[in-house]
């Protein structure tokens, strides 16, 4: 298996769903073209474990990661339909373990999985802190992230790489202005 490409990883899974997509040097990449990159990306996250890159998963985890984009990006209440629809594949089943009570999510077809559950992950950002979901702030920038700075005032994705062009670019700006 190949390394992980992406600039942007270890965001909640619904952000690092739609972080499969990425801008470099100008040109729209995306690590969820074939199951190979479906692979790459359940390992990053840790689901490689529980679920197979194969082609029904691929299928849906893309419906789902359509679905986050909508409700993420696109006006509001966009994404309702969308996410409802990946979301009807699967429930939270209640259980009783050893350690107390406990929860297990539950799928139609365990090809929903990885969709179902990065799509539930959003219901619980949504729930947590709604106004804390954001895009990069750079213009040709198309990755997401979780602001969990303490005052909520993240702009970049990375301020390595967006936040220092952004700079430069200001920089740059006033330099040629003088």
């Amino acid at each position: 298996m190949s390394a992980d490409p992406r600039p942007l990883t270890g965001e909640p899974l619904a952000l690092d769903l739609l972080n499969t997509r990425w801008m470099q040097d100008g040109a729209a990449q995306d690590l969820l073209t074939a199951t190979d990159g479906l692979a790459v990306w359940l390992a990053a996250t840790g689901l490689d474990r529980r679920f197979t890159a194969d082609a029904p998963t691929l299928r849906h985890t893309l419906e789902a990661r359509d679905a986050l984009a909508a409700a993420v990006d696109g006006p509001p209440g966009a994404g309702v339909a969308p996410v409802d629809a990946v979301l009807e594949h699967g429930r939270i089943r209640a259980t009783l373990t050893a350690e107390g009570p406990g929860e297990r999510p539950e799928f139609d077809d365990s090809s929903w999985g990885p969709a179902w559950l990065a799509t539930r992950d959003y219901l619980g950002l949504l729930a947590t802190a709604p106004d804390r979901i954001r895009g990069c702030a750079h213009e040709s920038c198309v990755l997401h992230f979780f602001d969990t700075s303490r005052n909520g005032t993240r702009r970049w994705c990375s301020m390595a790489s967006c936040g220092n062009r952004a700079k430069a670019s200001r920089h740059y700006a006033r330099s040629k202005e003088n």
